[in-house]
């Protein structure tokens, strides 16, 4: 892994972290799927994985990045703000721009009336998946093995609930359990194309690391508040969804002690 460079490992560990969206679905084809409060517990999880991952792994290096190019001013917290809103941007706008479907609030973005249901509904995991490719490639790409291997692992983890969620959703729609866990599994793979864009971008040109590792967090961050906490929200189970996003966040913070 040493003799690997950062946009190698950028692509690995992001194919690898989507991956676990695969892993994640494979209970629809063995057993019966979990009820609606595990699945939310579960999401909660994921929130708060990719909440930590946001600020420890993505807008804290930043930070360092900057200071370490333009010292201890206002540069490098106007820098990681400006990026940060234009992280949260850029996904706003593919979210607005995009038609997309969500099993429970809808379709939404322009009409699109010639997309089949299910293919509106794999944009919309299109959407949410392609940030955290993107943060994952920009840490290793920053920080190599030992930048981006927590954030590797903590996205992992935390897409095994959501590729559960999204083959539970379909087999709902009436998929069979084979057509539901691959669509599921084939929604993890915009991750490596991001994690390649993300790793490719900062190495290129170091002077935009800074701007690369909290443009991601903010994509990350509108993921967060405009997708997975309202869905979780949305059926009752707001003290489990919260319990697992308290679980979700303390452990990426652990790993991301432990291992960066």
């Amino acid at each position: 892994m040493e003799a690997l460079s950062p946009v190698t490992l950028g692509f690995l560990g992001s194919l690898a972290a989507g991956a676990m969206t695969a892993v994640g679905a494979l209970p629809v084809l063995v057993s019966k799927t979990p009820d609606r409060a595990i699945r939310d517990l579960a999401l909660g999880f994921a929130a708060g994985v990719m909440l930590a991952a946001s600020f420890f792994s993505l807008i804290i290096p930043s930070l360092e990045a900057s200071e370490l190019r333009y010292g201890g001013s206002v540069i490098p917290a106007a820098i990681a703000c400006l990026s940060i809103l234009l992280g949260i941007g850029m996904v706003a706008l593919m979210n607005e721009r995009l038609p997309h479907e969500h099993f429970q609030q809808g379709r939404e973005g322009p009409e699109a009336a010639s997309l089949r249901r299910v293919w509106l509904f794999i944009i919309a995991i299109t959407i949410h998946n392609l940030p955290e490719g993107l943060a994952v490639g920009v840490a290793f790409g920053a920080g190599g093995r030992e930048g981006g291997l927590p954030l590797a692992i903590g996205i992992g983890l935390q897409n095994a609930p959501e590729g559960l969620a999204v083959a539970v959703s379909l087999l709902g729609e009436g998929y069979s359990r084979w057509r539901s866990w691959s669509i599921a599994a084939l929604t993890g793979l915009i991750e490596p194309l991001g994690g390649l864009m993300g790793a490719g971008i900062v190495t290129v040109s170091q002077t935009l690391l800074p701007w690369g590792l909290a443009f991601a967090a903010g994509a990350m961050l509108y993921v967060i508040s405009h997708e997975i906490i309202p869905e979780t929200h949305r059926s009752g189970h707001q003290n489990k969804a919260t319990l697992g996003l308290s679980v979700g966040l303390v452990l990426m913070l652990f790993l991301d002690v432990s291992l960066g």
